[in-house]
């Protein structure tokens, strides 16, 4: 899937994505963009790794029965 329809799946056109950069960049200021794209990277990146994970999680392994308790009684005839 391309981004350009992934954007067409929720409706977004060039000015829509216009309009929402103009509201993050007032609202965050031009010097905190570059690390919060970089966070989002980060995060995506980070959550496209654990879904690709192919390894399930290690089972412990079984616990050895416990020997048979020896019998201090002698038998009796």
């Amino acid at each position: 899937m391309t981004s350009t329809t992934l954007f067409a799946a929720f409706g977004l056109g060039m000015p829509e994505l216009i309009i929402i950069l103009v509201i993050l960049l007032v609202l965050f200021g031009g010097s905190k963009l570059p690390g919060l794209a970089k966070g989002l990277g980060q995060s995506i990146k980070e959550f496209k790794k654990s879904t690709k994970e192919d390894e399930p999680a290690p089972t412990p392994a079984p616990a050895p029965a416990p020997a048979p308790a020896a019998t201090t009684e002698a038998k009796k005839p």
